[in-house]
């Protein structure tokens, strides 16, 4: 076991490397040139010192530029570091094997170098100041902080740079889960893990949980079991305020939200397929002929065949996440949504992509807008409204060009004005809306009810600690909570990998694709993780599922982590035992991980074992038995879950609100309104939001 290193000048273009710089002279303005280098850790497995010289040569091959092979190098050109100059090395964290590295190790295995079992790549950043210069620790991390994302990155170092395994310096023991003493201890436990966990419970949750389980169970939850209702009966999940019952001026009102979203189909065209029931809607569509492979688990003959297939659209917002980390909220929102258009009924295709931004006032240097009010105050763990319509877009195009899906329309808005009552009103927290048109096999609109024996499948990337509490997280302005720490809201933010989302894509396509379909029911993972997926997934028979058959990511993963991280590309479908062997064959053909982590039961519990994939747990019933139900991080019957639970009622009262007549300015000419009507965003060209 040992790490080889190599070196490549010149990490990014010209371009880039001037936009980087430029950030860095925001925080130090002595800083006068950057330049920048790539190292590449290669780390062979355990019982593996040394890679011959064969080896060697294939490795440099893979690593090096085809127009610059001279470029790579087994040393640095960074030896010789003035007074004046300082060097940051910015690379994945050693715990989280990064999907380049996958990607990386799958293809040092085709080409035989099978000892190579990750491949990091970190950047080092030369920055030179006009004068020598004793950085400080403080000076060093401001520095440090616009070049890397803190939650999948960190700083490398002398002293905590990996010698011969990124594993070396990990801890051995990971945080266990835990009873919370609610029969002892009341409700000041709650509050206490409530606070702890981040659960954004309110009042009302607190006291429905306490009764649920002190007096109705008659036992104590684990901690597990908390962040697991957190997230499944958070208001992004459960909508509560959409299906609420709502008081206005003390009056109620007899429809709820979502009825009244609903009632719109009764004199709309008869043209449903799938409405207000799956992760997308469909129309009917056309009878029309495709090209389908007539062997989807080995290279085979395309034919011609007579189909009819339903058009899909579906839309989703990725608010939270935008409002914190606009690139990756941005990306993940398209990848959530474009997943949610393979999860409708039993799979289907992807098409083409929309977006929509609404933020608050721009406040673009060197341009400004008589309009904008200067001095607002914004939340610190926010981006600003500029930077989101920047980076946000950037982060949606760049998700869909990767995977291969077009961005053809989109909209924009910026607000942010004071009412007649003085008020300010604006997009503070923004709207990053994602859309996506598919279509699906007719005949597959309907997913297949779970039956004991079915297996459940996890397909798509491992498990990261990435995304963990996005339910809760995103639901804090309706439930309460506003004392959240912000990292945790950093923690709810996912990371994309649009690579792996298309083969994931290409998955689900295989199956569709197939002679029987494999896969009788699918969902994408979502907020709350495996947690909410696989739970929905087996409604109402109930299944009991093994940690140990979960591929990870990082070695470090908690069990809560496990069963609640909203970590990408990934979906949750059931298969029979018979249609195993197809699913692992196109699986395998796509290089797309599959882990085959439970069982249906039958008997209407959700357990989690902390084991492998073993009949040993089960009883002749395929039922869990009873004497391991006390010693698993969650058991808890659907009903409890997902049952029905009693409505929330949200008591509104109609605001008074001062309305002014329009009032122009005495000397404003046609010209001038014209320049500041075609100035505002939301009227300008929208080629910036689809054309990159």
């Amino acid at each position: 076991m040992c790490i080889l290193r190599f070196f490549c000048s010149e990490a990014f273009s010209a371009h880039k490397t001037k936009e980087i710089l430029e950030k860095l002279q925001q925080v130090d303005a002595d800083i006068v040139e950057l330049s920048t280098e790539l190292c590449y850790h290669v780390e062979l497995r355990e019982g593996c010192d040394y890679l011959n010289i064969n080896q060697i040569k294939v490795l440099k091959w893979l690593l090096s530029s085809p127009l610059q092979p001279q470029a790579l190098r087994n040393e640095t050109v960074y030896k010789d570091v003035k007074g004046s100059q300082i060097i940051i090395e910015i690379g994945p964290r050693f715990n989280f094997s990064t999907a380049d590295s996958s990607n990386s190790v799958q293809i040092c295995e085709s080409v035989g170098l099978h000892d190579v079992i990750r491949l990091e790549v970190s950047t080092r950043y030369l920055i030179t100041f006009g004068r020598p210069k004793n950085v400080s620790e403080k000076l060093h991390e401001a520095l440090a902080a616009p070049l890397h994302d803190r939650m999948t990155q960190c700083i490398y170092t002398k002293e905590n740079l990996p010698r011969v395994s990124f594993n070396e310096g990990l801890p051995k023991d990971l945080e266990p889960w835990f009873v919370v003493p609610l029969q002892k201890e009341g409700r000041p436990a709650m509050e206490k893990v409530n606070k702890k966990l981040g659960l954004a419970f309110d009042s009302w949750d607190m006291d429905f949980y306490m009764d649920m389980f002190v007096n109705k169970l008659k036992r104590d939850p684990t901690s597990v079991e908390l962040f697991d209702l957190a997230q499944s009966n958070s208001e992004h999940s459960r909508h509560w305020f959409f299906k609420g019952k709502l008081l206005l001026d003390g009056k109620e009102i007899n429809e709820s939200l979502i009825d009244m979203v609903a009632s719109t189909q009764k004199t709309s065209n008869d043209n449903n397929v799938i409405k207000f029931g799956d992760n997308s809607s469909a129309i009917k569509g056309f009878k029309h002929t495709k090209l389908r492979p007539t062997n989807v688990r080995d290279p085979s003959q395309v034919v011609k065949e007579e189909t009819e297939s339903d058009i899909i659209f579906t839309a989703e917002t990725h608010n939270m996440p935008t409002a914190v980390a606009p690139f990756s909220g941005a990306t993940t929102g398209t990848g959530g949504r474009i997943r949610d258009v393979q999860g409708v009924g039993r799979g289907g295709h992807t098409v083409a992509g929309t977006a929509g931004y609404s933020v608050g006032n721009l406040h673009i240097p060197g341009y400004e807008m008589p309009w904008e009010e200067k001095g607002w105050e914004y939340p610190n763990n926010f981006a600003s409204p500029l930077q989101i319509i920047i980076d946000a877009s950037n982060g949606a195009s760049d998700y869909g060009n990767k995977f291969g899906e077009p961005l053809i329309s989109g909209f924009v808005q910026s607000y942010g004005l004071k009412n007649g009552d003085n008020v300010r009103e604006e997009f503070v927290k923004p709207i990053m809306f994602s859309g996506g048109i598919g279509y699906m096999p007719h005949n597959m609109i309907k997913k297949n009810k779970p039956e004991k024996g079915m297996m459940l499948v996890k397909v798509g990337g491992p498990v990261y600690r990435i995304g963990v509490g996005g339910g809760a997280a995103s639901s804090v302005a309706v439930q309460g909570g506003d004392a959240r720490d912000h990292a945790l809201d950093f923690g709810a933010v996912q990371r994309g990998d649009a690579e792996m989302g298309n083969r994931l894509n290409r998955v689900v396509r295989g199956c569709l694709e197939a002679d029987i379909n494999p896969v009788e029911s699918i969902h994408d993972q979502g907020a709350g993780g495996n947690g909410n997926v696989l739970k929905e997934l087996v409604e109402p028979e109930g299944a009991v599922v093994y940690t140990k058959e979960f591929q990870l990511g990082d070695p470090t993963i908690t069990t809560l982590e496990l069963w609640g991280a909203e970590y990408q590309e990934n979906d949750a479908l059931l298969c029979s035992k018979e249609n195993r062997a197809v699913l692992e064959d196109i699986c395998r053909r796509e290089r797309c991980p599959v882990s085959f982590v439970g069982e249906v039961t039958g008997d209407g519990y959700m357990s989690l074992v902390e084991d492998s994939y073993t009949n040993k747990y089960l009883n002749r019933n395929e039922r869990l038995k009873p004497e391991t139900q006390s010693k698993m991080p969650y058991d808890l019957h659907l009903e409890a879950v997902l049952g029905n639970m009693p409505r929330k009622t949200f008591d509104l009262v109609t605001e008074k609100r001062t309305k002014l007549p329009l009032s122009l300015p005495q000397n404003v000419t046609v010209h001038d309104a014209l320049n500041r009507v075609l100035r505002l965003v939301n009227v300008a060209s929208k080629r910036y939001l689809t054309n990159k």
